[in-house]
């Protein structure tokens, strides 16, 4: 599956994939800067039956794991992932935007870690009394991102 080559006169114009990243960038640093702002910490406002927005701070990864790596470890796999991620946009013709999206979410968590020392999330999703981990835009364009790598690299065996 080829998602997001786009060929041109000059070859691939990567540089729409660099502003997919960037728009999740701005919207997630946007989003997290509004919470951070207008909400006490670990305040909660309901919005829908199942859906309220919160203000929580992960230390850890993905969910809260692995919060005794310390924040130095996370900055520096953000900064591995990052370079990484930005030259496989340069260099790639396939899941550009998979890639973008991976870009702009581990671009936006690292900034938090470097800038705060911890990660904002605010998206919390729950049925009755069972929570899904609070999340941000970041985590969400991650977790896309990482679908659409999956499901491409299936279609590409078949």
């Amino acid at each position: 599956m080829n998602t997001g080559s786009m060929a041109g006169a000059g070859g691939l114009n990567k540089g729409r994939y660099y502003a997919i990243a960037m728009a999740i960038y701005l919207l997630d640093q946007g989003a997290k800067h509004l919470i951070v702002q207008t909400l006490p910490l670990h305040d909660s406002r309901v919005v829908l039956p199942f859906f309220n927005i919160v203000y929580a701070r992960n230390i850890g990864s993905a969910f809260g794991l692995f919060k005794g790596l310390g924040n130095s470890t996370f900055i520096a796999l953000s900064i591995v992932a990052l370079v990484i991620l930005a030259v496989l946009i340069r260099i790639s013709d396939r899941d550009l935007y998979a890639l973008s999206l991976l870009l702009g979410g581990a671009a936006g968590n690292a900034t938090d870690r470097v800038a705060r020392g911890y990660v904002v999330d605010f998206l919390d999703l729950y049925a009755g009394r069972y929570h899904w981990p609070a999340f941000n835009v970041a985590d969400s364009a991650l977790t896309v991102g990482i679908m659409i790598l999956i499901i491409s690299q299936f279609r590409a065996k078949t």
